[in-house]
């Protein structure tokens, strides 16, 4: 326990020296559409490629909870280097799936790996021998320039059932397509990228409900149930962002027609208050969820149905109370926060791009409410 606590500080000690630089380089992350290769290489140079990576690959193995808390760090500081490294910092989740010994060539040349792709299955996979020749294109590959492996899911034509199946690429077989030109998160660099006639071998391909090949209490909590905490890890983190940035605005601005600074307005104040109450109440029961998961798999225990159906409300619901706040945020900054010098418009734009992914879109709560009514469910996406 208490080397994991000193991984953690360690851990966390790292991201934060990197945050005032990630804030002074935000207007230039933004501009460039994606995070800059340097800025990377001091991500990764922290260890935020490597939190998640299983010891016996040379990773550090932190516990879901702690590395959340990276996540959220590096989020506050700017949303697109938030999500991004969440992304990426994702392969030892997808990559657990593999055979061992391919998951042992991957992390040959250590554990920082950095991951790219996507779960809408837009590709077509046909069997031949030794694996598969593959065709498509992949949408919102959130950090595809800087990456080291595609996962790219895939239906394969052969009539199995289920169909699906996840490949993974290297970047040479990978022609990526100019398309990241979107309204929020646009730091990410999340184009799309093409795939024609490629050979996969077999070893290099799974499915996301096959057995992992270490055991380790990561592998054991579904993948959109890590998913879904990770992002509403992102969410909080924008928010926090938006509440300090607001705060700072209003020390200083005099509002039209008024005798004080925004921050003598009783309205603000109410509003601020109410915000920052929404914002902790809203991350206490995501890290409370986060918690309970983490214990779970250690444990040894799989998550019952219920408590996926729980995850999955619970970071639907954070991400919506963590846009609430940055709406609150941005529209107290009156017509300051039209100006896009001011952070506060990016953050409003950024959390509303992440409450369109799919994994927190409001029908998570139906087929969540569903499974905690008893009713019949498919639960192979929950």
């Amino acid at each position: 326990m208490t080397i994991q606590m000193n991984e953690t500080n360690t851990s966390l000690e790292a991201v934060r020296t990197l945050v005032p630089t990630i804030v002074a380089r935000s207007e230039e992350i933004e501009r460039g559409r994606r995070v800059p290769p340097d800025l990377v290489e001091e991500l990764t140079g922290a260890g935020c490629f490597r939190m998640l990576v299983p010891r016996s690959h040379g990773g550090v193995e932190l516990d879901l909870p702690a590395e959340m808390r990276m996540i959220e760090e590096l989020a506050r500081a700017d949303g697109s280097v938030g999500w991004t490294v969440m992304i990426g910092r994702s392969a030892p989740v997808l990559l657990g799936r593999l055979p061992r010994a391919t998951l042992d060539a991957l992390y040959a040349e250590g554990p920082d790996v950095i991951l790219a792709g996507t779960f809408n299955p837009t590709g077509v996979a046909t069997p031949v021998e030794g694996g598969f020749r593959i065709t498509g294109r992949w949408s919102f590959a959130s950090g595809c320039e800087h990456c080291h492996w595609f996962v790219a899911h895939c239906i394969v034509d052969d009539g199995r059932q289920p169909p699906i199946r996840m490949m993974v690429l290297p970047p040479a077989d990978v022609e990526i397509l100019d398309t990241w030109s979107v309204s929020g998160l646009c730091g990410t660099g999340s184009h799309d990228f093409v795939v024609s006639n490629t050979f996969v071998p077999a070893e290099r391909s799974f499915a996301v409900w096959d057995e992992p090949c270490v055991d380790i209490p990561l592998l054991r909590i579904p993948e959109l149930s890590l998913a879904s905490l990770s992002i509403g890890a992102v969410a909080v983190g924008i928010a926090h962002g938006a509440l300090g940035e607001v705060t700072d605005l209003a020390t200083g601005k005099v509002p039209m027609f008024s005798d004080g600074t925004l921050a003598s307005n009783p309205l603000f104040q109410n509003q601020l208050a109410d915000a920052d109450a929404q914002l902790r109440a809203a991350r206490t029961l995501l890290y409370a969820d986060a918690e309970e998961a983490w214990a779970t798999a250690v444990a040894g225990r799989p998550l019952t149905p219920d408590h996926r159906a729980r995850v999955r409300a619970t970071a639907t619901w954070v991400t919506r109370a963590a846009a609430t706040v940055v709406d609150m945020a941005y529209t107290a900054g009156g017509g300051s926060s039209l100006y896009a010098s001011n952070p506060l418009q990016r953050r409003l734009r950024d959390i509303h791009a992440l409450t369109q992914h799919f994994a927190v879109k409001l029908d998570t709560l139906t087929k969540a409410g569903a499974v905690l009514a008893s009713q019949d469910v498919d639960l192979t996406f929950l």
